[in-house]
């Protein structure tokens, strides 16, 4: 009489691969599940609470590399961070990459990633007070972004109008047929959505920043030298947008309408996301340029890399005095 079913050798290894197959998707399934329910937690790459330092393009971080101290390197979605000390402060350094969106993104990422309790940026900027110089580090009080604009319908050449529903947010000059708008932004501290232009740096660091003294800033470059001595210049305004600014004429306007000292591509965007987080943020700017004012050619190429030790001195001796 031939064994039952349930008895016979195939029958019983089928079994076992279908339990073996039953038991890998519900393993599976539950890991899948914790990574959907705690994606922040789980990707956590160190717990050490830390200042985050970033810089928009290499020249401006290679100052500050060398100087970590114990350094540890990490990679998430392409992006080298590397933590260890800085001043004797704990730290993460990174790239944030050139412009708004690269700014926002990896500042996003690197508070998801890392246990970060401050926000530091340090870098260059086009000069637009024209009270400043090359060289000179700036670290302006608020940052806005000036290219949230409402781009007004032509009605007659060289005249523009804005829909009437939206005439209420246009509370600065145009710039022809651009009108610079506010932003919307939600925060941790505030999930509706609000409207505002200015995000203003951490009163604590700024206070720090202002006690800041004989940090030394450099003023030649090889052979060629600056005709006045760079100055630490805290407080006032700084604007941002998503282009490279080398015109008069606009660097004008953005110093009669937003009184800034400079503007560059990604620190504004930076300190939205550090409102959203609930996290103090300042940042430091050197300029390398006067985005247009200059009497010649953009002034950049040369002045790059004195800019960029500046401001990076300037960030040096803020860790050392940050408590």
């Amino acid at each position: 009489m031939p064994a039952p079913l349930s008895h016979r050798p195939e029958t019983t290894a089928l079994a076992a691969r279908c339990m073996r197959l039953l038991g890998a998707l519900a393993l599976a399934t539950l890991v899948a599940g914790c990574a959907a329910i705690a994606p922040g937690q789980a990707a956590r790459l160190d717990s050490t609470p830390r200042i985050a330092v970033i810089s928009a393009f290499a020249p401006e971080l290679t100052v500050l590399l060398p100087q970590v101290q114990q350094p540890a390197r990490h990679s998430v979605n392409g992006v080298e961070f590397t933590t260890g000390t800085l001043s004797g402060k704990p730290v993460v350094v990174f790239l944030s990459g050139i412009s708004m969106t690269n700014a926002a993104m990896n500042t996003q990422l690197v508070l998801d990633r890392f246990n970060v309790s401050h926000i530091v940026f340090s870098g260059i900027a086009g000069g637009v007070n024209p009270g400043l110089h090359i060289g000179d580090v700036t670290v302006p009080a608020q940052w806005g972004q000036y290219m949230e604009w409402l781009m007004a319908r032509e009605d007659q050449p060289g005249q523009y109008s804005a829909p009437a529903w939206m005439k209420s947010e246009l509370t600065m000059p145009a710039f022809g047929m651009m009108h610079p708008r506010p932003v919307e932004v939600r925060s941790a501290a505030k999930p509706g959505i609000t409207k505002q232009f200015w995000f203003e740096a951490d009163p604590q660091m700024l206070a720090t920043a202002r006690g800041l003294q004989d940090v030394g800033l450099a003023h030649c470059l090889a052979s060629t030298c600056l005709k006045q001595r760079p100055q630490l210049v805290v407080g006032g305004n700084g604007v941002s947008g998503q282009a490279f600014v080398d015109n008069k004429a606009f660097r004008e306007y953005a110093f009669k309408t937003f009184e800034a000292n400079v503007l560059d591509m990604e620190t504004a965007a930076t300190a939205m996301v550090a409102h959203s987080n609930g996290v103090p943020y300042i940042a430091f700017r050197s300029l390398s340029d006067l985005a247009g004012g200059g009497e010649g050619e953009n002034e950049m190429g040369t002045f790059m890399g004195l800019a960029a030790a500046n401001s990076a001195k300037v960030l040096l001796a803020f860790l050392s005095n940050w408590k």
